[in-house]
């Protein structure tokens, strides 16, 4: 049970922060991003929200973010109905980078294996 509500707080944080840095964050730095999860400790206590930006300056904007947590965890404790608001974390997610590259490694080999069988003819 305490699973369950631990993966619906989650959930929740994970909807309310996006809906946060899209409409009351005025940082234009903030507006193109994607929360890939969000991971609570099991006291409810700490909250890190992973976040991938698809393109620009990562620091400059992990930067912005860091100077947004504050009011961002304000807004948040005004739109979620628990007990202990839990402190918030936010960690730049590089796994979606790391998957296109190990994709774009894929393609590249897949297309010296073609060529390769093209010239063996």
């Amino acid at each position: 049970m305490k699973e369950q509500r631990v993966e619906r707080v989650a959930e929740l944080i994970k909807r309310e922060v996006s809906i946060i840095l899209l409409s009351r964050v005025r940082d234009p730095r903030l507006k193109r991003f994607t929360i890939t999860r969000v991971k609570v400790s099991q006291d409810l206590r700490q909250a890190k929200v992973f976040i991938y930006f698809p393109e620009g300056d990562k620091e400059e904007k992990y930067q912005a973010l860091q100077k947004a947590t504050g009011f961002i965890k304000s807004e948040l404790a005004l739109r979620l109905r628990i007990k202990f608001m839990p402190e918030i974390v936010f960690v730049i997610d590089d796994t979606m980078e790391k998957a296109f590259q190990v994709v774009e490694l894929l393609n590249q080999m897949e297309r010296k294996e073609d060529g390769s069988e093209k010239g063996d003819n």
